[in-house]
C-alpha cells in the first residue's frame, strides 16, 4: 500500500477517485504544527530559530494516526499545496512522521485531474527548503513584529491592538485616502451640451462644448457659462470634422489570485474571504450529483497569467464549435505576468471544459455557481477574438466654440460574446454614458438644428473611497503582501476595527486612524509603502536562494527594537470622546462615546457628578409605559431581550410578568384575545395567547383563530412537505380545508 498525504479531507476525497487500488489517501488537516500561541516561539539569539509545536489535541491526535499509517505504507507521497506554505507543511510532516529527508516523498501538481495526479505520482521530488524557508520568514517576521509591536500598541492606546508588516502599511493607505477626501476642496465648473440633429436623418444627439478657439476649455462660474450661452445664442452648428475609425477591444487574461478577488467582490457581492473560501472549495473537490467528488478549477494561489499548451489548445476548439470560427484568433492570445510575479503556477482556469457552468446550476451552492461560472467564462474569453467596434469622432462648430460627440458600434462582439469584463451594467452608468452612442451619417459642412441648449453647474468630486475590490487591486500594484494574503488581511483590519464598511466603501475608524498616526510617529517603515514593497522583494529574493533568511530577519528586527525602545517613553495616547444619541437613564444628560483599556464604551457627560456607564453590548435601558399589569397593577416596562422588545413588570421580582409586544397575527380560539408570536430560550417560534397566563392556549402553527368544526379543537395553518393549508391542531383529527 501506498500513501499520499494531502491537507484537506476534501482534497483527499478527489484525489482518492483517481489513484484507486493500492493507494490510501489521508488529510493531515492543515499544518500539524506551528509557533506557540503564548511565546514568541523564535530563538532570537540563534538565528531566529523558529521553535514549531504539536499544540493541539487534535494535532497530536493526526500525528499519531499518519505515524502508524506511515509503518504500513511501501511509499509515502506528500501531496500539499503546490506553494510556499504547501511547501512547509510537507516538511512539517516530513519532520514529524520521520521520514527520509533527503528522500524524493514530495509530489505537487496545478491541477486535481487523474492525469495531473498520475504524473505527479511518477515524479516525485525532495522538499525545496528555499521554498520552506522562504515561507517561515514570513512566519518569523509576522510573529516577531505581532509580539514587538502589539503590545507597544496596548500599552500606549488600549488593549486587544494589533499591528502588522502588511497590515499597517494596507492600514495607512485607506487612512490616507480618508485624509484626502476630508482635505477636498470641491471647485465649480459648467457644462454646456447642445442637443442637435441632423435634419431628415435620425438619431438625434448630444455633443458637449471642449473647445474655445481651439483651446481647451473650462466654464469655472455661472456668468462665465452666461456669457458663452449668449455667444451661442442664435448661431448655426456646423459640422467641421468626421474622423472615422475602426477600433478593437481586447479580452483580458484568465484570473489570477487578485483579479478573481476583485472581479468576484464587484460582480458577485462576496467578501475577499468568502471568494477565497468557495475558490478553495472548487479547487479541492464538491461532490457532484452523477460525478462523484470532482475538482473544478486549477490551483487558486497564483499571480501568473500563464496557461498550458493543452488548455489554450482546449479553449480555441471549444470556441470553435460552440461560437464558430470567427471568434478563434489565427494564433492563440498570449499574456504576459507582471514584473513581480512569482509564475509559479499557471492562471486559474476551469480544469475540464466540457463541464459548463449551466450542467452544474443546480448542483452547486448559489455562490459556488457564480464564481464557476466566473473563472469558466473569463478563461474562454482570454482565448476568443478581439471585438471590433466603427468608431466616430465629429467636431462641431459654433461661433468660436467647438462641440464634440463619439460614437462607437459594436461591428463584431468577439470575446464580448463570452464574458463582457468592462460592460456598464448599472441604469446609472448608462444614462451617464453620452461617449458611445449611436450618431447620424454626418459629412464635413452639414448643418445642424439645435434642439436644446443645456448647461449644469457641478463640482469636481473628492476622491472614492477604497473597496475591497480597490484596495486588494493597490496592494497588488504597489506590492504589498502577496495575492493569496489580501483577503486575511482584510479580515484582520475588520476584527481589529481598525476599517468598517459603509454600504461597498472602506471607512477607517477613529481607532484605525489613531493606531496609523501613531506608527507614522514612531515606527515610521512599519508603514511606509516602499519599504514595505522592497521587504516584500527580499522577501522573494530568499526563495531562488539569493538572501540568507535569517540575516533579511536581522536586518528588519534590530531597528525595529530600537525604535520600541523609544516608543514606550512616550506619553499614552487620549482618544478624544464622541458624542451619541444615547440620553443617561440617571441625570438625563447626553452620553458620549469613550475608548478604555477594553474598547469602546457609553459613559455621561454629566461625570463626575454623575459617573453612569454602559457596555455598548448592553440593551438600552428600560422604558415605563402607560400598560398596567394585569396581575399586580404596577405600570408594565419595555425591555430589549435576545428576540426584540417586550414588556414586563416593574414590582420584579415580586411579579414576574412579561407579555409580547409582537403584532396580533390572529385571534385567540379560545379567549378571542390576541395571539402573538414568541419565541422559546432556543429561539424556536411559536404562538401563544396574549392573555396569559388566564389563557394558556399556545401553538406550533399558526392559528387561524377558528375551531375545527368536527372536534372543536384550533384550526391552523400548515405548510409543510407532507400537508398543505388550514388542518386541525388535533393530531387525532383529520380536518383539513
Amino acid at each position: 500500500m501506498k500513501l499520499v498525504i494531502v491537507e484537506s479531507p476534501a482534497k483527499a476525497k478527489t484525489i482518492a477517485k483517481y489513484l484507486g487500488k493500492g493507494y490510501e489517501v489521508e488529510a493531515s488537516k492543515g499544518h500539524i504544527m506551528d509557533l506557540p500561541e503564548k511565546t514568541m516561539g523564535v530563538d532570537v539569539e540563534h538565528n531566529y530559530t523558529p521553535i514549531y509545536k504539536i499544540k493541539t489535541k487534535e494535532q497530536k491526535e493526526t500525528v499519531n494516526r499518519l505515524k502508524a499509517k506511515v509503518s504500513k505504507a511501501e511509499q509515502v507521497f506528500l501531496a500539499t499545496d503546490p506553494d510556499r506554505e504547501g511547501e512547509a507543511i510537507s516538511w512539517h510532516l516530513q519532520t514529524a512522521l520521520n521520514l527520509d529527508p533527503n528522500g524524493k516523498n514530495r509530489i505537487m501538481f496545478n491541477e486535481i485531474s487523474n492525469k495531473a495526479v498520475n504524473k505527479a505520482i511518477a515524479n516525485p521530488s525532495g522538499i525545496n527548503m528555499d521554498l520552506v524557508n522562504a515561507q517561515q520568514t514570513r512566519r518569523v517576521l509576522d510573529r516577531l513584529v505581532g509580539y514587538t509591536l502589539s503590545p507597544v500598541l496596548c500599552k500606549k492606546i488600549r488593549n486587544k491592538l494589533s499591528a502588522g508588516r502588511v497590515q499597517s502599511a494596507a492600514l495607512k493607505i485607506i487612512v490616507d485616502r480618508e485624509r484626502e477626501i476630508k482635505a477636498f476642496v470641491p471647485e465649480e465648473y459648467w457644462t454646456v451640451t447642445a442637443h442637435l440633429e441632423k435634419p431628415s436623418c435620425k438619431p438625434d444627439f448630444k455633443a458637449s462644448l471642449t473647445l474655445c478657439e481651439g483651446k481647451k476649455f473650462k466654464i469655472v462660474n455661472k456668468e462665465q457659462c452666461d456669457e458663452v450661452l449668449g455667444n451661442l445664442d442664435g448661431k448655426p452648428y456646423t459640422v467641421s470634422s468626421v474622423k472615422k475609425s475602426v477600433t478593437y477591444g481586447r479580452p483580458q487574461p484568465p484570473f489570477t489570485t487578485s483579479t478573481m478577488q476583485q472581479d468576484a467582490v464587484n460582480k458577485l457581492k462576496m467578501s475577499s474571504t468568502q471568494v477565497m473560501q468557495i475558490a478553495q472549495q472548487l479547487y479541492e473537490g464538491i461532490d457532484i450529483a452523477g460525478q462523484g467528488h470532482l475538482a473544478l478549477v486549477t490551483y487558486i494561489r497564483t499571480d501568473s497569467v500563464r496557461v498550458s499548451d493543452d488548455a489554450v489548445h482546449a479553449a480555441r476548439n471549444y470556441i470553435r464549435e460552440h461560437y464558430g470560427d470567427r471568434y478563434v484568433p489565427a494564433s492563440p492570445n498570449v499574456y504576459a505576468s507582471k514584473k513581480q510575479a512569482q509564475d509559479a503556477h499557471e492562471a486559474i482556469r476551469p480544469i475540464n471544459l466540457d463541464i459548463t457552468p449551466d450542467s452544474l446550476k443546480d448542483k452547486l451552492q448559489r455562490n459556488q455557481y457564480n464564481l464557476y461560472k466566473l473563472i469558466y467564462n473569463r478563461f474562454l474569453a482570454s482565448q476568443a477574438s478581439r471585438a471590433v467596434f466603427d468608431s466616430v469622432a465629429v467636431d462641431i462648430s459654433c461661433d468660436k466654440y467647438t462641440f464634440t460627440a463619439t460614437g462607437k458600434t459594436v461591428v463584431f462582439d468577439g470575446y464580448m460574446a463570452i464574458y463582457a469584463s468592462d460592460e456598464k451594467s448599472s441604469k446609472k452608468a448608462k444614462a451617464e454614458d453620452d461617449t458611445n452612442t449611436p450618431l447620424p451619417q454626418l459629412e464635413e459642412g452639414d448643418v445642424l438644428k439645435l434642439i436644446e441648449l443645456l448647461n449644469e453647474q457641478k463640482f469636481t468630486k473628492a476622491p472614492s473611497r477604497y473597496t475591497e475590490a480597490s484596495i486588494i487591486k493597490a496592494m497588488e500594484e504597489l506590492g504589498i503582501g502577496r495575492p493569496s494574503t489580501f483577503a486575511t488581511i482584510m479580515a484582520t483590519l475588520y476584527k481589529r476595527e481598525y476599517v468598517v464598511k459603509d454600504n461597498k466603501s472602506l471607512v477607517p475608524t477613529e481607532l484605525g486612524t489613531v493606531v496609523t498616526e501613531y506608527l507614522e510617529k514612531h515606527f515610521k517603515d512599519i508603514v511606509d509603502v516602499d519599504f514595505t514593497a522592497e521587504m516584500e522583494s527580499r522577501l522573494d529574493s530568499i526563495e531562488d536562494n539569493s538572501a540568507v533568511w535569517y540575516e533579511v530577519v536581522d536586518d528588519f528586527y534590530k531597528p525595529l527594537c530600537e525604535e520600541v525602545k523609544k516608543a514606550l517613553k512616550t506619553d499614552r495616547v487620549v482618544i478624544q470622546d464622541q458624542p451619541s444619541d444615547e440620553i443617561c437613564e440617571k441625570c438625563g444628560s447626553p452620553m458620549v462615546y469613550k475608548v478604555g483599556p477594553y474598547g469602546k464604551y457609553l459613559a455621561c457627560s454629566n461625570y463626575p457628578n454623575c459617573t453612569n456607564r454602559r457596555s455598548l453590548t448592553q440593551k438600552s435601558a428600560p422604558k415605563q409605559t402607560d400598560i398596567k399589569c394585569e396581575l399586580c397593577g404596577s405600570p408594565m416596562l419595555e425591555r430589549e431581550g435576545k428576540f426584540g422588545k417586550y414588556l414586563s413588570c416593574s414590582n420584579y421580582p415580586k411579579c414576574k410578568n412579561t407579555r409580547s409586544i409582537s403584532e396580533a397575527v390572529a385571534k385567540c380560539p379560545q379567549c378571542g384575545k390576541d395571539v402573538v408570536k414568541k419565541f422559546t430560550r432556543g429561539g424556536k417560534v411559536f404562538y401563544g395567547c396574549s392573555g396569559y397566563p388566564a389563557c394558556n392556549f399556545v401553538s406550533w402553527d399558526l392559528p387561524t383563530g377558528k375551531l375545527c368544526p368536527k372536534c372543536n379543537q384550533p384550526l391552523v395553518y400548515r405548510n409543510s412537505d407532507k400537508t398543505k393549508g388550514i388542518v386541525c391542531s388535533n393530531k387525532q383529527c383529520d380536518y383539513t380545508e
